[in-house]
């Protein structure tokens, strides 16, 4: 595979047909990605030290630390003790310890990276500049300006400021207020950016949501001694004097480890177990729906580590069936459309999937590019406007092809899972987006292949 380090839409890899998977594997995934950004957030604005667990080193999380160490905060990979692994460690600034960045903040492909170092640039007192990269500039921004502009913010941007790069005056020295606020989605990045300048804010910032959306933030807050309450649909978090640092374990991303549930059902003698996965109740829709289309996957031995709770999960090859796919379904599995469509894709029966609009507008429009690939991989659909109609291929496997990834990570990992099981195999244009939150998956998805 040739990649370039810092070109997301650089190389190729060719996905060769599987007879079979490795039986009875165990694998393990990369530490959640979501998690992993946060931890770097609430460490360095925390007091004292805290250490990060099976931190995911993807281009995404590195963003966020090279967003931080630009504003004084000291991160490093540090070896640990004879026998455990090593840490990621964050020497806490304290809430009012971060400094002028003296360039602008890239963060780089990072939806989250933008978001919510916005919501916390807004309640600081100094200036700053955020971008992205070429496709993070064409993200809207609006969603989280509006609310913090309401709070006292003061954000210029392009277009209106819904867009990068973004200008933001830190009304630090002022002082924001809280806002009690209802979010027009459920959207874990909005909420947080809102939370995260809720910290600093005069009085109760108070959240709610129209459905609730992915919980880390909250669960980490209170785990680092804010004073946050969550009941009957509303957050509210109180301005702080202080948190306090803290050793966090990263559970295995959930998303990640989607794309390996679906590998092993598409093969009906198939059987993997994937450890230490976390299964926060907000992220686990996937489950729900491969349960929901006939797919064998049990989350067993759960535990809490970190205030999250992580289980092993053990997949076996299933027959699938179509169903049809709400967009309150796919709330609490938004980020696993691609790897869902491809489960589709080998289905007995026609899936419909609604409710997806704001997938538009991820990484790529993965409506669009989703279906274009399909179409090139031999699977019949018809786009939607908020989803989209996928013939399954009754359990045979599909043509495969050549596709372009458009940069978007979770593209390039589910056709990557679609051309195991396809006559010609897969070859993937922009393999290199994968770093952005699996590195490693090639060589992974390679070791299950039965020899």
């Amino acid at each position: 595979m040739n990649t370039a380090a810092n070109d997301i839409f650089t190389g190729t890899v060719f996905v060769k047909p599987a007879q079979g998977l490795v039986n009875d594997a165990v694998v393990s995934v990369p530490g959640d990605k979501s998690i992993s950004h946060r931890a770097v957030m609430l460490g360095s604005i925390a007091d004292g030290v805290t250490e990060v667990y099976n931190f995911l080193e993807g281009e995404d999380n590195l963003s966020t630390i090279a967003a931080f160490r630009r504003m004084g905060v000291k991160v490093e990979f540090v070896k640990t003790s004879a026998g455990e692994a090593g840490c990621l460690r964050i020497n806490g600034v304290g809430l009012r310890g971060l400094v002028e960045p003296d360039d602008v903040i890239d963060a780089g492909n990072s939806g989250t990276t933008a978001r919510l170092v916005t919501g916390l640039l807004s309640a600081q007192p100094f200036f700053s500049v955020i971008t992205g990269d070429e496709t993070l500039r064409r993200r809207p921004m609006k969603r989280v300006v509006e609310p913090l502009t309401m709070m006292g913010a003061e954000i210029r941007g392009a277009k209106a400021s819904s867009r990068l790069p973004l200008a933001i005056n830190g009304n630090g020295a002022k002082g924001l207020k809280g806002i009690r606020y209802r979010t027009p989605a459920a959207s874990a990045q909005l909420k947080s950016a809102i939370l995260l300048a809720g910290l600093y804010a005069q009085g109760d910032t108070i959240i709610e949501e129209p459905e609730k959306s992915r919980d880390h933030t909250e669960r980490m807050l209170a785990l680092f001694g804010a004073d946050i309450t969550v009941e009957r649909g509303f957050i509210r978090v109180s301005s702080t004097n202080s948190l306090n640092g803290c050793k966090i374990r990263v559970p295995g991303d959930i998303s990640s480890a989607a794309f390996f549930m679906v590998t092993a059902m598409l093969l009906p003698e198939s059987s993997l177990t994937i450890s230490g996965v976390g299964v926060n109740p907000t992220r686990t829709g996937i489950i729900d729906i491969l349960r929901k289309m006939g797919g064998s996957v049990e989350p067993l031995n759960a535990t809490a580590v970190s205030a999250e709770p992580v289980a092993n999960i053990i997949c076996k090859g299933s027959s699938l069936k179509a169903i049809e796919i709400t967009g309150e379904e796919l709330v609490p599995a938004i980020d696993e459309f691609p790897i869902i469509c491809v489960a589709a894709a080998f289905a007995h029966g026609t899936t419909t999937i609604s409710g997806a609009r704001e997938l538009r507008v991820k990484e790529s429009d993965r409506i669009a590019v989703m279906s274009e690939c399909l179409t090139k991989a031999g699977v019949r659909n018809t786009e939607k406007e908020d989803g989209i109609i996928i013939e399954g291929s009754n359990g045979a496997r599909i043509r495969g092809g050549r596709i372009d990834s458009h940069g978007d990570h979770r593209i390039a990992m589910a056709m990557a899972v679609a051309g195991l099981w396809s006559v010609e195999g897969m070859e993937i244009n922009g393999s290199a987006c994968v770093d952005v939150s699996f590195p490693g998956f090639f060589s992974l998805l390679d070791r299950v292949r039965a020899t």
